[in-house]
Parts: structure tokens; sequence; C-alpha cells
């Protein structure tokens, strides 16, 4: 029984300690506990919203970079496509001043052809009346011509 009695007087010592801590208790959780996890709860509130909001600003960036690409591949499309026009009417273009630059080379020989043609003939025509005439010349300076002391001699 002392040792009941003991137990007992612990308790009752014991009582204004646990009194002393309930009160403690009370008193931090309803100033300090809860302030505090007021607070918790607002800042968990607010990063939940930062990232939700950092997540739309990165889809939103997303979007945009992809309509500034598809843009962009438009655009290198279009300068292509302007870049190819302009080759082919460079080419069309080149191809207009050969065909100019054949015509004339072409007139320009048919031309020569035929001052050729028509001096040939002239040429030919004088050597004809030339040979003719040279060789009736020729004639005549072998017939006239007086024998010489070695033909007499025959």
């Amino acid at each position: 029984m002392q040792i009941l009695r003991q137990l007992g007087e612990l308790f009752l010592e014991a009582v204004p300690t646990i009194v002393i801590f309930l009160l403690f208790y009370w008193f931090l959780r309803a100033n300090f506990f809860k302030p505090l996890e007021k607070v918790l709860a607002e800042r968990h509130a607010r990063i939940t919203k930062a990232k939700a909001d950092a997540e739309a600003i990165r889809a939103a960036a997303e979007e945009k970079t992809g309509s500034y690409q598809e843009a962009l591949r438009k655009a290198r499309a279009s300068v292509f496509a302007e870049q190819e026009a302009s080759r082919q009417a460079a080419l069309e273009e080149r191809a207009k001043v050969l065909r100019a630059a054949r015509s004339a080379s072409q007139d320009v020989v048919r031309r020569e052809k035929e001052r050729i043609t028509r001096e040939f003939g002239a040429a030919k025509a004088q050597l004809e009346a030339q040979s003719e005439n040279l060789a009736t010349r020729i004639a005549q300076m072998i017939l006239a011509k007086p024998q010489g002391p070695r033909e007499e001699a025959r």
C-alpha cells in the first residue's frame, strides 16, 4: 500500500505540471501552430498556383514557338519559291538571249557563205577568163620562140 500512496502523491505532485503542460500545448496550438498551418497552407496554395501559372506560360510559349516555327517554315518556303521563280526567269532570259545570239550567228554565217560563194563564183569566172588568156599567151610564146642553137643542131 505504501507504493500506492507514493504513486498517488507522485500523481498529485505531477498534476500541476500536466495542467501547465496542457495549457502550454493549447496556447501553442492556438497561437502558434494554427497560424503556422495557415501560413503553410497559403504558401502551398501559392506554390501550386505558381506552378499552374508557370505550366500555362510554358504551354503558351511552346504554342508561340510552334507558330513561330511554322511561320518561319512558310517564310522560307516563300523565299525558296521566289528564288526558284527568279532562277527560272533568269534561265528563260538566258535561253532567249542564246536563241537570239544563235539566230544572229546563223544569219551571219549564212550571209558569209553566200558572200564566199559569190566571191568564189566571181574568182572562178575571172580565173577562167584569165586562164584562157594565159593559155593563149603561153601558146603564142611557145610558137613564137626562136629556136636556139641546141635545137638547130638536131
